[in-house]
Order: C-alpha cells, then sequence, then structure tokens
C-alpha cells in the first residue's frame, strides 16, 4: 500500500490549500454573520481549474482523478465549509453525474459551462415528504408531445437561488410507487422557481432553498440515463457524493483541531500552557488520532471510486466516521478553549455548527449504518438516499 500522493495531487492540494488562506478563511466569520453567499470566490475558484478539479480537459475541466477532488474538497472546507458544500454539490451531485449518465451530446452541451463555472449546479431530489425515503417523492412528469411536463416541489436544495444547471428527479410512471418509474432531468433556471431561502443552524455562506417546477416542458434531450431508470443515477451520485461530504468533515475537524492545538500552547494556567497538562494532551491525542483515521478512509473510499471499484460500502464508512469525528472533535475544540470556545471571538463555535449537518445530508448517519449493514450482509441495496443539504 502506498500512502504518499502522488506529485501532481500535492500541487492541487497545496493551491487549494493556499487559495483557501488567501481568500477563504479571512472572510469566512464575516460571511457566516451576514448569511452572505460569497458568489466572487467561484469565479476565482474556476480560474484555478477547481471547479472541474476531476472533469477532463475536454470538457472545460483541469483533468486531475477523483482524490485530486477530494483534496481540494477538504481544504476549502477547513477554511468554510459552505465554500466545501458548494463545490461538492456543484460537481459531485451535478457534473459528475452528467459526464456518467449523459449522451455525447448532453455531455458537451451541459458539462463544460459546469467545469469553467460560467454556472453553478444544483441536485434536486428531496421533497417534503421524500427524503430518506426518496422513492416516494411526487414531482412529476407527464408525457407531453415529444418531451415532459414536470411539476412538483423540492426542499434544502443546496445552490438553488444561484444554479444555471438542475439535476432533477420526476416520476414519469405514475402507476407505480417506490424507486421504480423515477427518471433524471436536466434543467435550467428559468425552469424553476426559488421560493423559499431556508435559515440554518450553519453553513450560513452556502444557500439552501425550496424551489417549485411550474409545469415546465422539456425535450427528449433533458432526459439524463433511461426514461424510469433515473433512481440509478441519484444512487450512483450520493454513493460519490458521500464520499465529497467525508472530506468536508475531515476538513472542518482539522481546521478545529488547529485552533484548539496553538490555543493550547498559548493559553497559560496555574503558571504553564494548559498543553502541559494531561487532560489536555489527552484530548488532542484524540483528535489528531481519529482525524487521521477519517482522512484516510475518505482517501480510500476515493481512490476506490477511481479505479472503478464498487465503493459504496466504504464511501458510507467514510461519511459515517468523519461526520462523527466532526461533530465529536469541534465539540472537543470548545471545550478546550473553554469560554472562548463559546463565543465568535474564535472560530470553533461556527466549526461546531457547521460540522453536524454532515450526519444528516448525504444520508444520515443512520443510513450509512444501513447501507454498510446491507453491504456487509449481502443484502438487496434499500431504496434510501438522505437529504441534499
Amino acid at each position: 500500500m502506498d500512502f504518499e500522493l502522488s506529485p501532481e495531487q500535492k500541487e492541487i492540494q497545496e493551491l487549494a490549500r493556499e487559495f483557501a488562506d488567501r481568500e477563504i478563511e479571512p472572510n469566512a466569520a464575516e460571511w457566516d454573520r451576514e448569511h452572505r453567499f460569497p458568489r466572487e470566490i467561484f469565479a476565482k475558484l474556476a480560474e484555478l481549474g477547481l471547479m472541474g478539479t476531476c472533469v477532463p480537459e475536454e470538457y472545460g475541466g483541469a483533468g486531475a482523478d477523483f482524490l485530486s477532488y477530494i483534496l481540494v474538497l477538504e481544504q476549502l472546507s477547513r477554511a468554510d465549509a459552505g465554500v466545501g458544500v458548494t463545490v461538492a454539490v456543484h460537481t459531485s451531485a451535478v457534473t459528475l453525474p452528467l459526464l456518467a449518465f449523459g449522451t455525447d451530446e448532453q455531455r458537451a452541451r451541459f458539462v463544460p459551462p459546469l467545469a469553467r463555472g460560467d454556472h453553478l449546479g444544483a441536485f434536486a431530489l428531496t421533497e417534503p415528504e421524500a427524503g430518506s425515503d426518496a422513492g416516494a417523492l411526487r414531482t412529476r412528469a407527464d408525457a407531453e408531445g415529444d418531451g415532459w411536463r414536470i411539476t412538483g416541489a423540492k426542499q434544502w436544495i443546496t445552490n438553488a437561488r444561484y444554479a444555471g444547471t438542475f439535476l432533477l428527479f420526476a416520476r414519469t410512471d405514475q402507476e407505480t410507487a417506490g424507486a421504480r418509474g423515477v427518471s433524471a432531468f436536466v434543467l435550467d433556471a428559468d425552469h424553476v422557481r426559488v421560493t423559499r431561502d431556508e435559515e440554518k443552524l450553519g453553513l450560513n455562506s452556502s444557500t439552501t432553498n425550496d424551489i417549485v417546477i411550474e409545469g415546465a416542458v422539456v425535450g427528449r434531450d433533458r432526459l439524463l440515463h433511461e426514461e424510469n431508470h433515473g433512481f440509478r443515477v441519484a444512487m450512483k451520485t450520493l454513493d460519490g457524493g458521500r464520499i465529497g461530504i467525508a472530506a468536508q468533515a475531515v476538513g472542518i475537524a482539522q481546521a478545529a483541531y488547529d485552533v484548539a492545538r496553538e490555543y493550547a500552547k498559548e493559553r497559560h494556567a496555574f503558571g504553564r500552557p494548559i498543553s502541559a497538562f494531561q487532560a489536555i494532551q489527552h484530548k488532542l491525542a484524540d483528535m489528531a488520532t481519529e482525524i487521521e483515521a477519517a482522512r484516510l478512509l475518505t482517501y480510500r473510499a476515493a481512490t476506490l471510486r477511481e479505479r472503478g471499484e464498487p465503493h459504496t460500502e466504504a464511501g458510507a464508512k467514510a461519511k459515517l466516521f468523519a461526520s462523527g469525528v466532526a461533530r465529536r472533535q469541534t465539540g472537543e475544540a470548545i471545550q478546550i478553549l473553554g469560554g472562548y470556545g463559546y463565543t465568535k471571538e474564535f472560530p470553533v463555535e461556527r466549526y461546531y455548527r457547521d460540522a453536524k449537518i454532515t450526519e444528516i445530508y448525504e444520508g444520515t448517519s443512520e443510513i450509512q449504518r444501513l447501507v454498510i449493514a446491507r453491504s456487509i450482509l449481502g443484502l438487496q441495496e434499500p431504496s434510501v438516499a438522505g437529504r441534499r443539504g
């Protein structure tokens, strides 16, 4: 086993780290307070090729591998998790499914504008009554002429307010319940209407919206993959997307650990740095160990996906463990900082708020355990997905 990153991967990692340190981290607290979506950041990321890190060059991307993309997400999320999830949804949940399932014409038409960052992508699966049970969705696409008329509502859709391309799921077979009879469609911004901006606990620099589709008429060129087989698109998308959320969780946890470690070395009590006390040392040791374990699980899942090997179980394990680490260790960072950790003078309270959602979206931790259990027991994969944050 080789745990060393390639020179190209290290270069992309350093590029993302330098950009995050220079352009994102100094502004993250302000974006959080103002609940501001930093549109200008994504134009700058696009100039560096980081809005299409693992997209082939022929489609306008940087042509790097999937692990390089995961390295980018980790660094962006270390600086601001809201920026990280915006890029994750744009890439994992929209651009990559278009590459995987699109026709040559669809790839040529839809992927380059996304990879260049001309506009953002949004993934529209979740509905008010269809979250983890994604097969219960009610948005419908009724046959009309040589296409469909789509009507319905979606909830908790990341990027919707600023998106130009929507990967949206609707029921094309009204007689069939559950996952069967669902199809995937590629819609434009003028096909949907944003009805609400969600107020959230964290990730305040990202936008989360409710949308409605009010009889949008689309042709057959907007159908992604096969009619009535869109649920396969959703599940394959979530398999890879979970690895991205694991990387986001690792980045958040790493940021909290970095602050806690430096604070422990500088803060004095009883005449010496608090890092000299065994209680603090044990906390930092546990943080460092769990974060590194989460990182290795995440990188392994990314490597399996890059090789084209089965990665459903590996991705679920990475997300389950990394999200738990992020939630636990951001809490420990607050504990190390004491009263200061509970204030906005230090960023660890923001990390704590941002971390929680990683246990919920892209499939809750409970759903990840179900996916893992069914895999190790050889049972049929459940038609479960999870809310997209």
